[in-house]
C-alpha cells in the first residue's frame, strides 16, 4: 500500500487492517503475545516493520489516519504512538493527540515504543516538561509509566537531574509496571550520574521493593563495574 498517499476513511482504515493481518507472523505472534502477557489480540508484526509503516503514514494524511485508527489489535496501538513521533505538529495539537494516545495505552511495549520514538523532546526539552510532570502526577498507571520513561529516555541530563530524584519519591503508585519503570529509570541514572545516584540509594528513601529492584537491575548491567556492583548490594533493603 501506498501509504503516504492515502486520504484517509474508514474504508481505507479497515483495507489497511487487512493489510496488517497479511503480513502477520505466527512465530512472532505466539512469542510476542507471550511477551507483552495482555489479553490484546497481536498480529505478530516486528516493530522495524511498523516503524516503515508509520513513518510512511506521517507524511500524508496521518490525522485522517489517526482519526479512524483503532485498538483491537497491538500494533494498530504501536503504528498510532509511532505516528505521534513522526508526524510534523505544533505543540499544542500534538499535546491534544498525546493525551488521546495516553488514555488508551494498556500494556507496556506500546508506551514505551512510543516514548522511545519522541525525538522532539530532544529540542524541545523544558517546553514538555511541565506536561511529562503532569503525566506522573496523574492516577493512570499507564500515564504515570509514559511521564517515567519520557523522562529516562531524554532528561537524564545535568539541568534535570536533582529534580528527577524528588520525583521518583513523590510517585505513590504500587501498580508493578509503574515500579519497574522507576527502577529501570535509577539505574540507568547510576551508570550516567554515579556519584549522585549512589547517595540516592543510600539515604534509602524509596520504597523498598524499588530500591532493591533498581539495585539489582544496575548489577545486570554490563555498562557498571563488578566493584560497583559489591557496593550497590550492600545498600538492598533487607
Amino acid at each position: 500500500m501506498e501509504l503516504k498517499n492515502i486520504v484517509w476513511d474508514l474504508e481505507k482504515y479497515e483495507e489497511f487492517k487487512k493489510f496488517l493481518l497479511l503480513e502477520g507472523d505466527e512465530k512472532y505472534r505466539e512469542f510476542h503475545s507471550k511477551l507483552l502477557g495482555v489479553k490484546k489480540d497481536v498480529i505478530g508484526i516486528r516493530t522495524p516493520v511498523l516503524k516503515e509503516y508509520a513513518k510512511k503514514i506521517s507524511k500524508g494524511d496521518w490525522k485522517g489516519y489517526l482519526k479512524y485508527s483503532g485498538d483491537e489489535y497491538y500494533e494498530e496501538s504501536v503504528i498510532e504512538g509511532l505516528i505521534l513521533g513522526y508526524c510534523s505538529s505544533m505543540y499544542e495539537e500534538r499535546i491534544e493527540y498525546l493525551n488521546q494516545f495516553i488514555e488508551n495505552i494498556d500494556n507496556w511495549a506500546v508506551c514505551d515504543i512510543a516514548v522511545a520514538n519522541l525525538k522532539f523532546l530532544k529540542k524541545e526539552r523544558e517546553r514538555y516538561y511541565d506536561f511529562i510532570k503532569n503525566c506522573i502526577e496523574a492516577d493512570n498507571s499507564w500515564r504515570i509509566r509514559f511521564g517515567v520513561v519520557a523522562l529516562l529516555d531524554f532528561y537524564l541530563i545535568g539541568d534535570y537531574i536533582d529534580n528527577i530524584f524528588e520525583i521518583c519519591l513523590r510517585i505513590k503508585s504500587e501498580d508493578y509496571y509503574v515500579k519497574m519503570s522507576q527502577a529501570w529509570l535509577i539505574s540507568i541514572m547510576f551508570i550516567k550520574f554515579r556519584e549522585k545516584t549512589l547517595e540516592y540509594l543510600k539515604s534509602q528513601r524509596l520504597d523498598s521493593w524499588i530500591q532493591n529492584k533498581a539495585i539489582q537491575k544496575i548489577r545486570e548491567s554490563k555498562r557498571v563495574s563488578i566493584e560497583d556492583k559489591d557496593l550497590v548490594l550492600k545498600l538492598k533493603v533487607i
